[in-house]
């Protein structure tokens, strides 16, 4: 039986010197990772296939993820909409009003405030009713001095709107505050809710991607088990011997973190066209939010790490189980 490629080109040993022996150690690793990589050229139909569900299994958590994103981004500008309404007490004056709207004004939490008198508001309200006509009848205006505020960005959250409207209550005028949260708190709550998402399909997929590059080199330790007894035989110790499956492991996760980029690229490229129409139908425009480099940094790197460490794990538990026969 011929001796494995990783031992056909070693050269006697000869003195031993640091800088030798790291050269040496060098150019052991750069021949088992090109091998590595020669030998997974050599089976292209199950390589095209793991790097396909790893990579397959690495975009789906960053789409997920940029999903939130994008939401975020369109769900942003919601919070100038979230607007309370302070109803002062009907035998409030002019200036009492006045003075409750500076003191309101001066709240930190408070971005904008405008004081709106009875008539205004009444005008207001004869406009929209509908029923403009009947209300000529009343004697007097029943509608108190009102201030409408908005809260000041990134304090549009439910608790920092309840929180301010809990606040404005304590003030001897105001009669009645009206702060509608609910749909706030939901939108946060949908929101926060896929974050978690995120990260639970992350650490699942990531589990998913040990497991395959792990069942991928169980199989290869099976086909290979002769071949590893004889090396074994000879004196390769289970570190040497680990060292390709380990290699071989991290070039599937390394090629699986570069699909997984294709296909959020392409997906992006894809929806963007689609995307600007729906905005421009509402008479807006939006762009969808790509990942910036690092992200993809992170993928690609993480997916080469997958790859080590499942290919690490599987290994070092079959070859304990390989031992050359006399």
């Amino acid at each position: 039986m011929s001796l494995p490629e990783e031992l056909r080109n070693v050269r006697p040993a000869g003195p031993r010197t640091l800088r030798g022996a790291a050269s040496t150690w060098l150019e052991r690793h750069a021949q088992t990772l090109v091998g590595s990589l020669g030998r997974l050229a050599r089976q292209p139909l199950a390589t095209v296939l793991t790097v396909a569900v790893i990579g397959i299994a690495l975009a789906l958590p960053a789409a997920l993820y940029l999903v939130v994103a994008n939401a975020r981004a369109v769900t942003a500008g919601l919070g100038n909409t979230v607007q309370l309404s302070v109803y002062l007490r009907l035998s409030t004056t002019t200036e009492q009003a006045s003075k409750v709207a500076r003191a309101i004004k001066a709240h930190d939490e408070v971005g904008e405030a405008v004081l709106v008198s009875p008539d205004e508001g009444l005008a207001e309200f004869r406009a929209l009713s509908g029923i403009g006509e009947a209300l000529k009848a009343l004697t007097e205006n029943p509608l108190p001095w009102v201030v409408k505020l908005r809260p000041a960005a990134g304090q549009d959250s439910a608790g920092a709107v309840e929180i301010l409207a809990t606040d404005l209550r304590k003030l001897p005028e105001v009669e009645l505050v009206e702060a509608d949260t609910a749909w706030v708190r939901r939108l946060h709550s949908i929101l926060d809710a896929l974050r978690q998402m995120v990260i639970l399909a992350a650490i699942v997929l990531a589990l998913g991607v040990l497991a395959i590059v792990g069942n991928t080199i169980r199989l290869e330790i099976n086909g290979r088990r002769a071949e590893i007894e004889v090396t074994k035989l000879v004196g390769g110790s289970n570190a040497f011997v680990r060292r390709p499956f380990l290699y071989s492991g991290f070039w599937q996760g390394l090629a699986g973190g570069f699909l997984a980029v294709a296909l959020i690229v392409i997906g992006l490229l894809i929806l963007e066209a689609p995307i600007a129409r729906v905005a421009a139908a509402y008479g807006t425009s939006f762009s969808l939010i790509g990942l910036a480099a690092r992200e993809y940094l992170a993928i690609i790197g993480g997916g080469g790490l997958l790859g080590l460490v499942g290919a690490w794990l599987a290994a070092a538990f079959h070859l304990r189980r390989i031992e050359p026969r006399a």
